[in-house]
């Protein structure tokens, strides 16, 4: 429960105390700012506090984006203030200021309102208030008869339902999901928060349907292909959902947006392999298309994770940081980035720069109609042959990008990129070398090039992988020997990631042998869950502890343990010690990630809700 405390004098007639009650506000009464402070002192330290004038006028949803939000410890409109338990003393801290300075037993008397003075003192207290967007909202405090009545007419020519499930849309979306699932999919989430269901519960039902479409895949059946393939639309639609209905009630957590986000890993993937094994049934061997498949798209989704990082806050050429500083980082001068911001401006070609890089909604829809008319062959082929290409224009616009800005990289973007690199403690031995000013992306490629290379052209139990990787080993060291702030040190990660997951595809194959393939697979999988776990920590709460990337390897230490397999066992004995290095670290990430989340969860970490790039 949240108390909210409405200041100054009742107005009859007024729907505020109903309004507040049904957002789950405690609500009591106070006359002046001096009342004010002492109720909120009444209150228990674990709630949050909202203080309301009671002349305010406006829409109930203005007043639930204002005071319910999650995300922020404070948060403001006209007439309305909160401050969530983190923020308590500092609105106590403002609360004396006004009592002090307001004066004045009654503030029906006063046209500024106390919650608007109470925002103005956090925020002069260095306090980060949150405004939300009202759009067309309405938020006001009017000061006479006239103003009110004006207020009320504006309030009731707005269809506030409407507004709020327009905000329920995600602001950037690709175009399969903006124009073929969320016209009707908000109305979806509205139906789910009527009846009391959370974004997380939506989220594991998306899961759950995801894994029937892989069942289905995997019975080898043109009916069973059918049923994926509607499966996994209707898996997408859930998806939408649990967003949409996490912003149309403002359900924000830290838990909620980690399981979205590898949820959504985890149903593609389980999909691919859905595919092969149905694939294997007619007596077809797809399962190195479906782990190049998921190797492709997860390098991609690093590309994303690793550049995105690099230049959220970037310095500018003066040496800002911070809020300016991500101003001066995206707004890049280079002709790359002009072309890019004209082609934006044009409708029809910001559509089609985002269909062409396959996000998500696309990807789906491309592989649930290929898996209804044709076979898993040819699904996997052509999404190979687009997340290539797409791949190629956004890596290749991003290089552009990177050689051209102003800005210098700063040292907690050099730390980010570091703990996306993954690195082990035999690169890390060589990491404590003086290393090579600007070839951290060069000696990234060339060793995992090299070690590549070496695995596909040597014949399986060759000792020349082991060579290569123990060479591998020293390049990835020096390349992380300095701090990762060169224009294209953003490529370091995704190299390690490609140069990792490709030998394991590479020696897999090699091997010849049922089951190689699937166990290598199985792997990566959890290898990459470990990647992308990293990356939605930095992005929400802090990296993952160095104790478990040495215990698991780190890459290059997981690469140069694959390559030895391959060299000292038969074929069926790598399988099956491919095989157990799956499990064990799947069961090392799984346990020691879900620990962290529900910890962190239930100790009240930040609720964080990603609005970037769809995946």
């Amino acid at each position: 429960m949240s108390t909210a405390i409405l200041t100054g004098q009742p107005v009859p007639g007024s729907p505020l105390e109903g309004d507040l009650r049904s957002l789950g506000f405690d609500v009591r009464t106070a006359e002046d700012a001096a009342a004010v402070e002492a109720l909120v002192r009444a209150v228990p330290a674990d709630r949050r506090v909202a203080v309301v004038d009671t002349r305010f006028v406006g829409h109930a949803h203005a007043l639930r984006l204002a005071l319910t939000d999650p995300r922020f410890p404070a948060a403001a409109v006209p007439g309305a203030v909160t401050a969530k338990p983190e923020a308590r003393a500092a609105l106590t801290h403002a609360l004396r200021a006004v009592a002090v300075t307001g004066g004045g037993p009654a503030v029906a008397t006063v046209p500024d309102a106390v919650p608007d003075r109470l925002a103005r003192a956090l925020e002069a207290d260095g306090a980060a208030v949150h405004r939300p967007e009202l759009g067309t909202l309405v938020a006001t405090v009017p000061t006479d008869p006239e103003a009110r009545n004006a207020a009320r007419q504006a309030v009731a020519a707005v269809d506030e339902e409407a507004v709020r499930l327009r905000g329920a849309v995600k602001a950037r979306d690709g175009f399969f999901t903006t124009h073929c699932v969320s016209p009707y999919s908000r109305y979806l989430a509205r139906w789910c928060a009527r009846r009391g269901l959370t974004p997380n519960q939506v989220t594991t039902a998306s899961l759950l349907v995801a894994l029937v479409a892989a069942g289905c895949a995997a019975t080898g059946t043109r009916g069973g292909f059918v049923a994926a393939g509607l499966l996994l639309l209707f898996s997408f639609v859930l998806d939408c959902t649990d967003g949409q209905l996490a912003r149309y009630s403002l359900q924000y957590s830290t838990l909620g947006a980690w399981l979205d986000a590898t949820f959504d890993r985890a149903k593609e993937y389980a999909y691919y392999a859905g595919l092969a094994l149905g694939a294997a049934r007619g007596g077809d061997d797809v399962w190195a298309l479906a782990l190049g498949a998921m190797i492709l798209q997860t390098c991609r989704h690093v590309v994303d994770f690793a550049f995105n990082e690099a230049t959220s806050d970037s310095s500018d050429s003066t040496g800002g940081t911070g809020s300016t500083a991500k101003t001066g980082s995206t707004a890049n001068t280079s002709p790359t980035a002009a072309l890019s911001e004209k082609l934006d401006s044009v409708g029809w070609t910001v559509w089609a720069r985002r269909m062409i890089v396959l996000p998500i909604g696309e990807r789906w829809a491309l592989i649930a109609v290929l898996t209804a008319l044709t076979t898993p062959r040819v699904t996997f082929v052509v999404l190979l042959i687009g997340c290539a290409f797409a791949a190629c224009y956004t890596t290749a616009g991003r290089v552009l990008r990177s050689l051209t800005r102003t800005a210098r990289r700063t040292d907690r973007a050099a730390a980010a990129l570091a703990d996306l690199a993954d690195t082990g403690p035999f690169a890390g031995a060589f990491a404590t070398l003086k290393g090579l000013p600007g070839l951290a992306p060069v000696l990234a490629l060339a060793g995992g090039a090299a070690v590549v290379a070496t695995a596909a052209r040597a014949s399986f139990g060759s000792p020349w992988p082991v060579i290569a990787a123990f060479a591998y080993v020293i390049t990835s060291g020096l390349a992380v020997a300095r701090p990762l702030k060169g224009p294209l040190d953003w490529l370091v990660p995704p190299f390690f990631r490609a140069a990792e997951y490709a030998t394991v595809l590479v020696l897999a194959a090699k091997a010849e042998v049922n089951g190689a393939l699937p166990a290598a697979f199985g792997l990566v999988a959890a290898v990459a869950y470990h990647h992308y776990d990293t990356v939605y920590r930095i992005r929400g709460v802090v990296a993952p502890p160095r104790w478990l990337v040495r215990v698991i390897g780190g890459h290059e230490g997981r690469t140069l343990a694959v390559t030895v397999a391959a060299a000292l066992l038969t074929t069926t004995d790598f399988t099956v010690a491919l095989t157990a290095l799956a499990v064990a670290v799947a069961l090392v990430v799984l346990v020691e990630s879900i620990h962290f989340w529900v910890t962190a969860h239930n100790r009240g970490a930040p609720a964080v809700h990603d609005e970037g790039e769809p995946a």
